[in-house]
């Protein structure tokens, strides 16, 4: 039987049918643009993989997704994950990794919805926060930018004090993050695909694509990086989609006198574009891609993510006889009388 493998997309269009067609050239697996409509409480996937590439903007998707995993799907990425993934979790968790990262830290948000009284919703929150001691711990140059956010937006540069709180009063109801800005000597973005999978390409985050976004990818040898410096890269790659689980990620890595700072690595749904990655790489991403999802639909597996809900569904657990023996137990005896 044919097993199906679906893609979920929006306006890319060189991806989308470049993979189908990698994938439609093995016997037996077929890819397609999964079409997702109405969805019943016992949902049985019609797809052995789902690709996930929009349900970040798409919130209708992302609960398709998780209905799907139920219905013995494996999906590329785990949306559960993804739902609760956010970058400040990401840089403190590559630090007790053992990856290096820069200084950083997370800062309340300036605004608040109009309901949240801030005398009354807020009294949890400790104010005024003392920017002398985040300055000097940070530094300057720092970068500004949100806690739970992609593609370069709402990203500032600050250089003191003043331009870091007039960057901030500007950040509305953005949960930010200040960071240490490092200057780099070269700059790394690492494609990753089946956590296993690790493509280092040069980048220049500084200069624009042929589409106008900032970051070029710059066509290189396989061997353009030295051996020590490519070890440490793929080390850090290893270790942070190995603790993530994403199984499709972009790693950004700034090396500065030879040491890699991971500098963004939760990007799920990462660039896949000919136009940027250039035809070398595209077809790199595409082959590989298309060599993963196939492997998981001729495993026919459901992710092995290790929730609770999976575990009982695979191994129900039985009520312990016992479960609410106590308060039953008092409860027949009454009330407890008074003395005298």
């Amino acid at each position: 039987m044919t097993k199906r493998i679906g893609l979920i997309v929006g306006m890319e269009d060189t991806f989308p049918p470049a993979f189908i067609e990698e994938v439609n050239k093995t016997p037996g697996f077929t890819a397609e643009l999964a079409r997702i409509g109405d969805i019943p409480e016992l949902f049985e996937s019609d797809y052995a993989v789902l690709i996930d590439r929009l349900s970040h903007e798409v919130p209708f998707y992302r609960f398709a997704l998780k209905a799907a995993m139920l219905g013995g799907a494996y999906v590329i990425n785990d949306p559960f994950w993804w739902s609760a993934d956010e970058k400040f979790f990401g840089f403190s968790l590559a630090a007790r990794l053992g990856v290096k990262v820069p200084r950083t830290v997370m800062l309340p948000q300036k605004g608040y919805m109009e309901r949240i009284d801030p005398q009354r919703s807020l009294r949890n929150l400790k104010y005024p926060l003392d920017w002398e001691a985040i300055s000097q711990y940070v530094g300057f140059p720092a970068i500004l930018k949100p806690a739970d956010g992609g593609g370069w937006r709402h990203v500032t540069r600050v250089d003191n004090l003043q331009e870091l709180l007039a960057a901030y009063d500007q950040s509305g109801e953005l949960v930010m993050t200040l960071q240490e800005f490092i200057d780099f000597d070269e700059y790394v973005r690492c494609l990753c695909i089946g956590r296993e999978f690790v493509l280092p390409i040069q980048y220049d985050p500084r200069r624009k694509d042929p589409r106008g976004l900032n970051g070029v990818y710059v066509t290189n040898p396989p061997d353009w990086m030295p051996l020590e410096l490519e070890t440490k890269v793929l080390d850090a790659c290893w270790s942070i989609n190995q603790a993530l689980g994403y199984d499709m990620n972009s790693v950004e890595l700034a090396v500065k006198d030879g040491v890699p700072y991971a500098i963004d690595f939760t990007n799920p749904a990462p660039d896949m574009c000919v136009r940027s990655l250039g035809p070398t790489y595209f077809k790199i991403v595409v082959e590989q891609m298309a060599k993963f999802a196939i492997e998981k639909a001729r495993a026919g597996k459901p992710n092995d993510v290790g929730y609770a809900w999976r575990k009982q569904l695979d191994a129900p657990l039985p009520r312990p006889a016992g479960l609410n023996e106590a308060p039953r137990a008092k409860a027949a005896k009454g009330p407890a009388k008074k003395a005298g």
